[in-house]
């Protein structure tokens, strides 16, 4: 079984934000696979639904406590389903790549991004996949970071994004076929 889950923050303000590029992505592979809707799960703390990618048994999930504590549902759900880290890829923004490209890592650091930092927290260690969504401006930001990652997205930079993001499906089955490294020689 494999565990995909999208980083974001929960709640309508966040909603179309470039920080949850992850929520974005999950509700298109959602869409894309047809998985039943998103079901609430643990009192609230994650979104949820199953499905099946290439015949392997998947589980998308969405954290719904604030990004940084998005390491708490992820473990949860991994040690419920006995998903090993090596079976978890993890889908986010991230505000040092090119809008909308998309970025492959089998395994590392956190690179500052407080949701991996609590992944690699609570999932007890940095061996899991990564599929990072470049959410750098083209022209330089004024304003503090925090503004621009939480600033909505344009339409233009949904659409480049949404662009990208349609690649996904796939990135993730050449990840199950052949393995993460292999999907980063291929596709970054």
């Amino acid at each position: 079984m494999k565990l995909i889950v999208g980083l974001g923050n929960p709640g309508a303000q966040y909603e179309k934000t470039r920080h949850n590029a992850g929520f974005m992505a999950l509700d298109f592979l959602q869409e894309h696979y047809g998985f039943d809707k998103f079901k609430t799960l643990d009192k609230g703390k994650s979104l949820m639904t199953k499905g099946e990618i290439t015949g392997e048994k998947v589980i998308l999930l969405k954290p719904q406590q604030f990004m940084n504590l998005s390491g708490i549902a992820t473990a949860a759900v991994a040690q419920f389903f006995k998903i090993p880290r090596d079976n978890v890829i993890a889908i986010y923004d991230e505000v040092a790549i090119n809008l909308g490209h998309i970025r492959i890592r089998p395994d590392g650091s956190a690179g500052g991004h407080n949701g991996v930092k609590s992944l690699i927290e609570k999932l007890g260690g940095d061996d899991f996949t990564r599929l990072r969504i470049g959410i750098k401006p083209h022209e330089p930001f004024p304003g503090e970071l925090s503004d621009y990652v939480l600033g909505r997205l344009s339409t233009d930079e949904s659409d480049e994004i949404m662009a990208k993001i349609e690649k996904l499906p796939l990135i993730i089955e050449t990840i199950f076929k052949e393995g993460s490294k292999e999907a980063m020689n291929q596709f970054n």
